[in-house]
């Protein structure tokens, strides 16, 4: 599998980064593709914690078009109008919407977002759950070791929310007990989470 970063500065936020795997590397390469979109617009949805919002900003704060993030909190009439100021203007539109199925009530946005491009965030695979992991810890500044992914990946959860919880889990821990994460960490983090009967594989 092929992995990527994509490096973000952007005011106020400082930098951060986007791990690329097979939930998320059809998504990436159709945003840097505006040009091909079927009316200029691209739905995207999937998970929470998936990195929709921070894909979208990286869209945007590169110039290839506008985007509409949690389109699905907005007034349908509202997300209308601003489907058709795209169109008329000719600016590639990305509405970043929740978790799949989006239903729309509005027949006429229904019709316009149903013929855009579809682009939904899977659900990670071990290699990408690893990748997230270890980019999720050094954000919070955590080392993990070199043997954390293959330890933790198989005993947490492949949700992205899940994969954070567990190294916010982790990071608490190691400030409590004033330690740098350890497999005794990890391990406690991952009982604190899915209870004594978490994982123990062999």
């Amino acid at each position: 599998m092929s992995q990527i970063a994509l490096p973000l500065s952007l005011a106020g936020t400082g930098p951060a980064r986007i791990v690329i795997g097979t939930a998320n590397a059809h998504v990436a390469d159709a945003l840097a593709h505006p040009e091909s979109w079927p009316f200029h617009t691209a739905v995207l949805t999937g998970l929470p914690r998936s990195g929709k919002s921070l894909l979208a900003r990286w869209f945007a704060a590169g110039g290839r078009g506008e985007a509409i993030d949690d389109a699905h909190r907005l007034a349908e009439d509202a997300l209308f109008h601003r489907w058709n100021r795209a169109q008329e203007s000719g600016t590639p539109l990305l509405i970043v919407g929740g978790e799949p199925p989006w239903e729309i009530a509005l027949p006429d946005l229904r019709s316009r977002l149903g013929a855009a491009l579809q682009l939904e965030i899977g659900q990670p695979d071990d290699a990408m759950a690893g990748e997230l992991l270890l980019s999720m810890a050094a954000e919070r500044g955590l080392v993990l070791g070199p043997d954390a992914a293959a330890y933790l990946v198989p005993r947490a959860g492949r949700a992205f929310a899940d994969l954070e919880a567990l190294v916010a889990m982790i990071d608490r821990l190691s400030l409590e007990r004033k330690s740098p994460p350890s497999p005794g960490i990890w391990r406690a983090a991952l009982e604190a989470l899915h209870g004594p009967d978490e994982p123990r594989l062999l």
